[in-house]
Formats: structure tokens, sequence, C-alpha cells
């Protein structure tokens, strides 16, 4: 007599997924996680909070898996919550980017990128992303984010975007591909009325301290590459007046605040110069920023798409370099 075949719950559950598992299930898993209560859920999706209870216990059965539970703070993801919300996120994410791509390609356009870009990018790099993109037969549909390197990564690993131009990611960058493309010089940059008055004597990072700073948000890599210089230099980190990576957030408090300093690319600076509310200080820093760098998702980075775009940053980077070297 045959001995009964052992049964794979893997498989068990990935035929249940195939067959059972309907994208507004996942919908449904995202609106739990962000609301925390089924009544905010009803509301949301327009139906009655039983059929919602009743739909969150079917998907559980499907994945065989609690997968919210009650706390003080609400509805709450279980540790398989947790892991099935990772994958509906990237899911729907998926869903909504092919939608697009497919809408585009409708409209007679020839696809899509979504492309993340930090505030300090030189010019001349985004003007040629954005030619190579649009100066396209037939036109692609482009969509461009501003971030921190940070916040770029995060839509990246989230599939919201496609690629990105920004500083080099120390973090964990599993599914990325990361490539430094280009070398930036800090500066110090200050209301251009201010410049002489605070360009006197030697550089004296005690005396730059009690100014009124302009710095990148906490828990950023360029916040922290900052703490990091005024802590080797002795001196204790200052107490920003303004948090920000905006450009022109810093424009505006430059012009109109006296003692306003910041740290900005020479680069990016020297572009912004020519408004002459703003100027460099003239002291060189015995440092560099974090290279900029172009990321995209390892799967992606086949896509034609994905590679003629990376090759026209690459070779406007060396261009630029060659020209200020």
């Amino acid at each position: 007599m045959a001995s009964p075949t052992a049964r794979d719950p893997a498989a068990d559950l990935q035929h249940a997924l195939l067959s059972r598992l309907k994208l507004r299930q996942l919908s449904l898993l995202q609106a739990i996680d962000r609301h925390r209560t089924l009544g905010r859920v009803a509301a949301e999706m327009r139906l009655s909070q039983p059929a919602i209870t009743k739909a969150l216990r079917e998907t559980e059965d499907i994945f065989g898996n609690r997968l919210f539970e009650r706390s003080s703070r609400g509805l709450v993801p279980t540790a398989a919550g947790e892991a099935v919300l990772h994958y509906a996120r990237r899911w729907l994410a998926e869903l909504e980017a092919t939608t697009r791509v497919l809408t585009s390609l409708e409209a007679g356009r020839g696809g899509r990128l979504r492309l993340g870009l930090t505030q300090q990018v030189p010019q001349q790099l985004l003007s040629a992303a954005l030619a190579h993109l649009l100066d396209r037969t037939p036109r692609m549909a482009v969509m461009t984010r501003e971030g921190t390197t940070d916040e770029l990564v995060a839509g990246l690993l989230a599939r919201e975007l496609d690629c990105a131009i920004g500083r080099s990611y120390d973090g964990d960058a599993t599914g990325l591909v990361q490539e430094a493309i280009h070398q930036q010089e800090p500066c110090l940059v200050v209301s251009a009325k201010s410049a002489k008055r605070l360009s006197r004597g030697p550089l004296d990072w005690a005396r730059l301290a009690q100014l009124d700073w302009i710095l990148p948000p906490p828990n950023t890599p360029m916040r922290r590459t900052y703490n990091a210089i005024f802590v080797g230099a002795g001196v204790q980190p200052p107490v920003p007046m303004l948090e920000t990576t905006a450009i022109r957030s810093m424009e505006t408090v430059l012009r109109t605040e006296p003692n306003a300093i910041a740290i900005l690319a020479r680069d990016v600076v020297a572009e912004m110069e020519q408004a002459g509310h703003w100027a460099a200080l003239p002291y060189r820093l015995s440092w560099n920023l974090p290279p900029v760098s172009f990321f995209t998702l390892k799967e992606l980075e086949g896509q034609p798409m994905v590679q003629s775009l990376r090759a026209v940053v690459v070779e406007t980077a060396r261009k630029m370099q060659r020209k200020a070297g």
C-alpha cells in the first residue's frame, strides 16, 4: 500500500493565494493598517462594518494566519500581518505602475518613468535627464519626485519610483543598484549682504556655530555628516534655526536673515549665485559631500530606458568633472 504523500505547506499557501486571493483584499489590509479601526475602514470603502469584519476573516483564512490584533492603538499588524503588508504594498504599487504605463501607451506615449531627485542635484544633470526622457518619439510620460535620499530609497523599495539621482546611501540597500557619478565640493553659504562681514579671519567652527544654521532634517545622512564635522572640530553641533533640504526655503531665509548660514554643494551655489541673494564664504573645506549617485532597482537595471538614462547622466557628470578640473 502506497504511503500518503506529505503535504507541502508552502505549496498549499501558494495555491490558496492563486485561487482565492483578490486585489481588493490587499487594499482592505492596507486600509486597516492605515486607519486601525474597522469602522473607519468601512466608511472609506462604503461598506458596513460587519461586511469588513467578514472580509478580514476571509483574508486571514486565505493566509492561514491572524493578520491583526487589538491593542491600545487599535488594530495593529501581527508579525504575519507585517510580512503580508510588505508584499501587499509592493503588489499594489506594481499594479498602479502597470496601469499608468498602459494608460500612457494608449495615449500614444512611449511608456512611463518615475524619477526621484534630491534638491542638490546640479541643474546640468537634471536638464540632461529630463531632456533625454522628454525628447523622444513617441514622448514618454515622466513623473518626478523630490525628497531626501532616505525618502527616495524608500520610494524605490516601495516600487513608487523607477530611478533616482541622490546622495550615496549607506543604509540597507538590498534590492537596489547605486552608482556614484558626481563628486561635489561643499561650501559655506550666507546672505550676499553678510558675506564680507562673515568672511573675516580664518575658518573657525566655534565662531560659525554661533550663527543661525540651516541644516537638513534630523536622522538624515547629510545631517549626520554635518554633525560629525562639528564634533571633529571639537564644537557642539548647533541647534538649527531651520531644518530643510528645500532650496527655495533656504534662499528665502538666507535673503532675509543676516546671520543665516548653510552648507551646500559649490556647483549648486554657483548656479544660484547669479540671483545675487546669497554668496559662498571664501573657505575651502577639507572634506567632500557624499557623491551624487544614480539609483535603480536590480530588477529594472536591464531595461533599455533605465540603461539609456543612466548612460546620459553618467556622461553628463563626466563632462562636468572635466570642465571643473
